[in-house]
């Protein structure tokens, strides 16, 4: 009797390796998303020398995310070098009732030009390839993004985090005017629902 448990040891190991990110330090609730990999060869007078460059998203879905580029002889030290950049170049961007921004937002970085939108809740994070993956660890669960420009997976990433850097929330614009933010979203709702407002 006294073997049982140790026999089911081996589950219990189980759950507590499941559970480890949430108790160990802050960086292992951090999400790390391959993006883009792309394979450099340089010829030689031995013949090809190939190299690597990865573009890694990390986020820790509660507001936070990153992206950085590596390059290396070898991918999984590409994949390092950029998971590494990633977590040094965290913003934090507000989000409304931790599942969708605040208002719309138009982000460009080169030929690359996207757009996002709040959305209401069921939506879902519509947006694909290079634009899913910085929403997806950014933790927004309602989101529409649409991209109109260059499908260059840097510029998109670039351009995407461009128009989450403009996202402010009731709280920062309240702060900015010297307001309450209940005199900020009183504002914005009876503008909304007014017709004086709507017509002026």
């Amino acid at each position: 009797m006294a073997r049982e448990p140790r026999s089911g040891g081996e589950g219990g190991r189980g759950r507590r390796d499941r559970n480890a990110p949430v108790a160990d330090s802050p960086e292992s609730d951090i999400v790390e998303k391959l993006v883009h990999i792309n394979r450099v060869a340089a010829t030689v007078k031995g013949g090809r020398r190939f190299s690597f460059a990865a573009l890694m998203v990390v986020g820790d879905q509660k507001g936070r995310v990153g992206f950085g580029h590596g390059k290396a002889r070898e991918v999984p030290e590409a994949i390092r070098k950029a998971t590494e950049e990633a977590k040094k170049t965290m913003i934090r961007v507000p989000l409304r009732e931790s599942r969708t921004l605040h208002h719309d937002g138009n982000g460009r970085w080169g030929a690359g030009k996207v757009m996002v939108r709040a959305a209401p809740p069921g939506t879902g994070v519509i947006a694909g390839g290079p634009m899913r993956a910085v929403l997806e660890t950014l933790g927004v669960q309602d989101v529409v993004g649409k991209s109109t420009g260059s499908s260059n997976p840097y510029n998109m990433v670039r351009a995407t985090f461009e128009a989450l850097k403009v996202q402010s929330s009731p709280r920062q614009v309240a702060a900015k005017r010297g307001k309450k933010v209940s005199d900020v979203l009183s504002r914005r709702a009876d503008g909304a629902s007014s017709p004086e407002a709507v017509e002026s």
